[in-house]
């Protein structure tokens, strides 16, 4: 769209304009975008708005930031670029008036307990330049360099655990579960069934051992050496099970040997589970759980190791730094010196130090230490401290571009993170945020909405303009949810799904229902939870209802929903697929879960829970292979004439495999290319041209549209391309249900947001046989969603407990609390502060809890007064 609604309506950038202060973009073509022309001006607040997938991110992201990253590498020199990651080069006819930018995206993926606050913030990096050159140490030790006091360096990580102070080990307790029971009678359950294990049983036979005694009775020696010994012997041995002996050479591996080389070498995820339930996890002896080395231990700062200032909460640390940054006469440094802790060096690096953590208590932070692992903490604790790592650059005349800075946030935290707007602007630099939340939207100084749908449906800038413009802008999705009291009834429709013939008109899913709050059928109980900062809770979930949980970020919500709910209902579920044992840099270890009483579990025949991880982590994942759906689709083309007469099977319309792929991509699409002194990019592959497939496979057409071409289709278009095939039709509608018509069949995993990704898992679920009572557990549904795309979410959640089964969503965005039959309050504030049951009720109760930091944006987003009975309020 050549000419947006704007505001002001400027012409073709001329050299004057670059003092005009604005940006102006002209035939901007990246992704969806349809030659769009926009002016946005600098040294302002600028929202980005639109329904996911409307093209908001590429014009922000992939076209003006992507734009000033690409004339920042231009002036560096061409050897060091060859150093540096470099993105794309934007499709775009000019963009003038454009400073320096700096990116902070929404980060998705596997986390890692390596992973810390500490080194999220870098504030990690200084803490040990700290103990290396300012700390106390033993009389005659040398002094250390920093990395010395980090457990992710081979200088200072424990040789025991590997820095990651958690060892996982074998006991004889839990290798022998009954030791009642001898050898032959299975004593040793960690050993392999069947023919293994009948082995390993001849061969200690054979070395002299009895194994007709009970266990308990063997020597304390021999238990220790067929348990835990490194020695493998190898020795002749004549089964004892055979009518005609074969003497064999065996090979004996102790229980220990057995265990860890499975979890090590073996292919097979189910041994892997296996084995692992004879492994102990718990705090490494050789460092006490630090992960680091003794002689990094020994050192310390103001009567204190490294350790314990990582695990003291970040208000606590800035009380013991604050003394030493305030010194006024300090000493010089030196290497001769046993303590630093009043020199020249020790005074700089806490004054940063204390500078840098002020800005995180600030945004309300406090309570966090820096050993924290980044597994544990929640989405809005991980965006505030991605925030923080760039408010304190002090930068000058730059573009922040923020990818929704408010998601995961409750709105009593996003207050802090206007505040950080409005100080980056007054510091000098421009501000253009991507975002959903209309608080914040509200509070910007302009405009640019993009739609008015989603992928083909968008692509154009419907206004740009002061935000009180957008009103006269009947086209956008935005404006009623901007300018109506926020509930969107005026909206023609959201992005997904939408047709020309009406498509999926969206429905007022996220008010509250005209028949009142459901009432439960029962309920599930729990008593004495105790994880993480959760600490001998009782909490009761009402069944056959739709809940949710509230509370400002690291109050334990996902602890309580996600971690406590859904293990233990799991646990008592015979249906219920327990997880892959995951690797212990990826995950971390689990915190011990403490659970008294349970009642009510055994209403629930089913558990399902949906987070926002990637459906994939590479470009084969897409989300035809993750719904189930291009399994029928390959079916459909291996039934037809022209596949038989050739033999082709449904395999030979994988991508995955070797046969019909191509062998060029190897099925991906795509191949690098290098270029010296260039950024590298992708390109589509040359033999196939991106199509994915060898040739002879593309001859094989389907209602004439070969297997690459089907993959290219939205989901729009394939819904009644693939009507007549039942299982393809089913993924379909779900996923149209929910918003999600926009995508291609074929686009991978790594492409999608985590909204995106969220709605595919729970549009999977949807297209399934319903069976029995199922608990659905959801954790912030709602991030990243534009608010008519919630009111596609929220609509299906109802269908799902009107089908008579029951909703858990852990929840900020207040109109979806508000729609809630019932509401679980957490708090009253994150970390050690919280924790604890506020408030529990309907929202009305809710909304009138005198404790709920909730309560009043609750009652804002209530359509009248509270007028139901008292709410049940838990003193804090």
């Amino acid at each position: 769209m050549r000419n947006p609604k704007q505001a002001d309506d400027h012409s073709l950038p001329t050299p004057g304009h670059l003092a005009d202060g604005f940006v102006r973009v002209r035939g901007a073509r990246e992704n969806n975008l349809r030659n769009v022309d926009v002016d946005v001006p600098r040294d302002s607040i600028v929202a980005f708005t639109g329904v996911s997938g409307s093209g908001k991110s590429s014009l922000a992201f992939g076209t003006i930031y992507a734009e000033a990253q690409r004339r920042y590498f231009e002036s560096v020199a061409p050897y060091a670029r060859r150093l540096i990651q470099q993105g794309h080069n934007p499709k775009v006819e000019m963009i003038s008036g454009l400073p320096p930018a700096v990116a902070l995206q929404q980060r998705r993926g596997a986390p890692s307990s390596r992973s810390t606050v500490g080194t999220v913030t870098t504030l990690s990096n200084s803490l040990r330049m700290l103990f290396s050159r300012a700390g106390t140490y033993p009389a005659g030790a040398e002094q250390l360099d920093s990395d010395a006091f980090s457990p992710n360096t081979a200088a200072g990580a424990c040789p025991e655990c590997h820095g990651l102070g958690v060892a996982h080990t074998v006991s004889e307790e839990s290798l022998v579960p009954d030791p009642t029971l001898t050898i032959r009678e299975g004593a040793i359950a960690a050993w392999p069934g069947a023919w293994q294990g009948k082995n390993l049983r001849d061969i200690l036979s054979h070395l002299g051992y009895d194994v007709d005694v009970p266990w308990r009775k063997l020597p304390r020696k021999q238990r220790d050496w067929i348990l835990f010994t490194e020695e493998q012997p190898v020795v002749e041995v004549t089964p004892e099970r055979d009518r005609v002996a074969k003497p064999y050479k065996g090979r004996f591996w102790s229980a220990k040997s057995y265990v860890l080389h499975t979890l090590a070498d073996s292919q097979s995820a189910a041994m892997r589970e296996r084995v692992l339930a004879f492994m102990e996890s718990g705090p490494c002896p050789r460092c006490g759980g630090t992960g680091l080395r003794p002689e990094a231990l020994d050192v310390t700062f103001a009567g204190r190791t490294i350790a314990d200032l990582n695990a003291a909460p970040m208000v606590k640390l800035a009380e013991i730094i604050r003394p030493t940054a305030g010194l006024k006469e300090a000493g010089t440094a030196s290497r001769r010196q046993s303590s630093g802790e009043d020199n020249e060096v020790a005074v700089a690096i806490t004054a940063d130090l204390l500078h840098r953590i002020t800005v995180l208590l600030d945004l309300g932070l406090g309570y966090l230490a820096l050993g924290r692992a980044t597994p544990t903490l929640s989405p809005g604790e991980m965006q505030r401290l991605r925030i923080a790592t760039q408010l304190r650059s002090g930068l000058f005349g730059v573009i922040y571009v923020l990818d929704e800075p408010s998601a995961g946030l409750h709105p009593a935290d996003a207050e802090p993170l206007l505040a950080v707007l409005d100080q980056l602007k007054a510091s000098g630099n421009s501000v253009f945020v991507v975002e959903h939340n209309m608080d914040v939207v509200r509070r910007a100084d302009w405009l640019v909405d993009v739609g008015p749908r989603a992928g083909e449906g968008g692509g154009e800038v419907l206004y740009s303009g002061p935000v009180a413009g957008l009103a006269a802008i009947e086209e956008s999705v935005t404006r009623p949810f901007l300018f109506d009291g926020g509930s969107g009834s005026g909206s023609d429709g959201p992005s997904g799904g939408s047709t020309s013939d009406g498509g999926n008109a969206p429905q007022p899913g996220t008010s509250p229902r005209a028949g009142g709050a459901r009432e439960p059928d029962g309920w599930l109980k729990l008593a004495g939870i105790s994880r993480h900062n959760l600490k001998d809770l009782d909490a009761q979930f009402p069944l056959g209802v739709l809940t949710a949980v509230t509370g400002v970020s690291g109050s334990g919500k996902s602890t309580l929903v996600s971690h406590v709910l859904g293990e233990v209902v799991g646990s008592g579920l015979k249906t219920h697929q327990a997880p892959q044992p995951a690797d212990p840099d990826e995950a971390g270890p689990a915190t011990p879960l403490s659970v008294g009483p349970v009642n009510g579990a055994d209403r629930i025949d089913r558990l399902v829970t949906v987070d926002q991880k990637p459906i994939g982590r590479t470009p084969r994942s897409n989300l035809a292979t993750y719904t189930g759906l291009f399994d029928a689709v390959r079916k459909e083309f291996a039934a037809t004439e022209q596949a038989r007469a050739r033999g082709f099977g449904a395999g030979r319309f994988s991508f995955n495999v070797a046969g019909g792929r191509c062998e060029t991509c190897q099925g991906e699409g795509f191949v690098a290319v290098e270029l010296l002194f260039l950024p590298g990019s992708y390109g589509p592959c040359p033999e196939c041209g991106g199509s994915r497939y060898n040739p002879e496979t593309l001859e094989v057409t389907y209602r004439g549209k070969n297997v690459a071409e089907v993959l290219r289709l939205t989901v729009d278009a394939a819904a009644g391309f693939l009507a007549d095939i039942p299982a393809a039709a089913r993924s379909l509608k779900s996923l149209r249900d929910v918003g999600l018509g926009y995508l291609r069949l074929g686009q991978p995993a790594t492409e999608l947001s985590g909204g995106e990704a969220q709605r595919i898992k729970l549009a999977t679920e949807l297209q399934r046989a319903q069976r029995g009572h199922t608990l659905y557990l959801l954790d912030e549904p709602t991030t990243g969603l534009h608010p008519a795309d919630v009111q596609l979410l929220m609509a299906q959640l109802h269908g799902l407990v009107d089908s008579g089964n029951t909703v858990v969503v852990v929840e900020h965005e207040m109109a979806v609390v508000a729609a809630a039959d019932w509401v679980i309050d957490l708090g009253p504030s994150g970390g050690d502060a919280g924790g604890r049951i506020v408030a529990t009720g309907t929202a009305a109760d809710v909304a009138r809890s005198p404790h709920s930091r909730t309560a009043p944006y609750l009652a804002a987003a209530l359509p009248q007064p509270a007028t139901s009975q008292r709410p049940e309020i838990i003193s804090v």
